[in-house]
């Protein structure tokens, strides 16, 4: 069985236990060169900040880095998130890309944080920045166009560039912002599932044609946890579910154990950390497979997005290894 629509990355730069950091951000440019070997169409890297396992804050430098190792595929952000920065920043970090990579660099935007609240008085974020998200999108949309809207300011490197942008969310303000502004919606139900259906019917219903976008066009996250067997993607997936505890649970340099995470897996907290994981395909490249037929049904989706959290490297390429036979089945 092969997949039904095309698939991108979503590649959270993940730091395994016992690894460097530079042993981490290797794996992500070795993933970015076999992506491009075997036909998946982009990857995306999002902007987390203050979390131990996951290696692109810095997220327009990581992209820098893996263009430079890589030769054909879409490199992009999902996403920067807007209110950490000023539009004329980001037109100049992705305008240098662009020119550095043409056709290659694209850009995905949110609106949250993507922290917690001790880093986000950390990052200095003004606290009313996410309400000027719509109009940060535009003035960020001018810089990167042939107009500025800020009178004598220009991006450079950035103007002329027209980099494509995209809006990322798991609301149904994100869905109407990414339809006002006639942009690509990216829905990121691989971690925030309970709006998803609704957002898309709303983007879909309220979208306007832009000078990018002519007709809606919806990418939807999902986790995949491929492997040679059933049991064994089932004892991944646990593994991926701990992990995401001391995600959320371990700071101040304290790390879970596995006994204290599999015991907050049993409480009510738990059982939230195993909902927002709800869209995950699990289970042998067919069953995978099918999942992904039926996620991208039920999302409406155009295109799928696909995150693989599994903490044990060797286990994390096999993962994709068996996905990406199904990609180049289907291409």
């Amino acid at each position: 069985m092969s997949l039904p629509l095309p698939l991108s990355i979503l590649d959270l730069a993940t730091v395994s236990e016992g690894e460097s950091v530079r042993e981490g951000l290797e794996a992500s440019v070795a993933l970015a060169q076999r992506a491009e070997q075997w036909g998946f169409r982009r990857i995306w890297y999002a902007e987390h900040h203050n979390m131990r396992s996951i290696a692109s804050s810095a997220t327009s430098v990581l992209i820098a880095h893996v263009a430079a190792h890589t030769e054909r595929i879409t490199l992009g952000a999902g996403g920067v998130m807007l209110p950490n920065h000023s539009p004329l920043q980001v037109a100049e970090q992705f305008g240098t890309l662009a020119e550095l990579h043409p056709g290659r660099i694209e850009l995905g935007l949110g609106r949250a944080p993507g922290t917690d609240q001790e880093t986000f008085r950390a990052l200095r974020r003004d606290p009313t920045a996410s309400e000027r998200f719509p109009q940060d999108v535009q003035e960020l949309q001018a810089f990167l166009g042939d107009t500025s809207l800020v009178p004598n300011v220009d991006a450079y490197p950035g103007r002329g560039t027209g980099v494509p942008l995209s809006i990322l969310g798991s609301s149904l303000y994100g869905a109407q912002v990414a339809a006002l502004l006639g942009l690509p919606y990216v829905f990121a139900s691989h971690f925030a599932p309970e709006a998803l259906q609704q957002a898309v019917a709303l983007y879909r219903r309220e979208f306007r044609p832009s000078a990018q976008l002519a007709e809606p066009h919806v990418m939807a996250g999902v986790n995949v946890i491929a492997a040679d067997s059933q049991e064994e993607a089932e004892t991944l997936r646990r593994a991926v579910q701990r992990q995401r505890v001391r995600l959320f649970y371990s700071r101040g340099g304290r790390s879970l154990t596995d006994e204290e995470a599999e015991a907050v897996l049993d409480t009510h907290a738990g059982e939230q950390i195993r909902t927002m994981t709800r869209y995950t395909a699990v289970g042998t490249p067919d069953v995978v497979a099918r999942y992904l037929e039926e996620f991208a049904s039920t999302a409406d989706a155009d295109e799928l997005i696909v995150a693989n959290s599994v903490a044990d490297r060797e286990s994390w390429w096999r993962s994709w290894e068996l996905l990406a036979d199904k990609v180049q089945n289907a291409g």
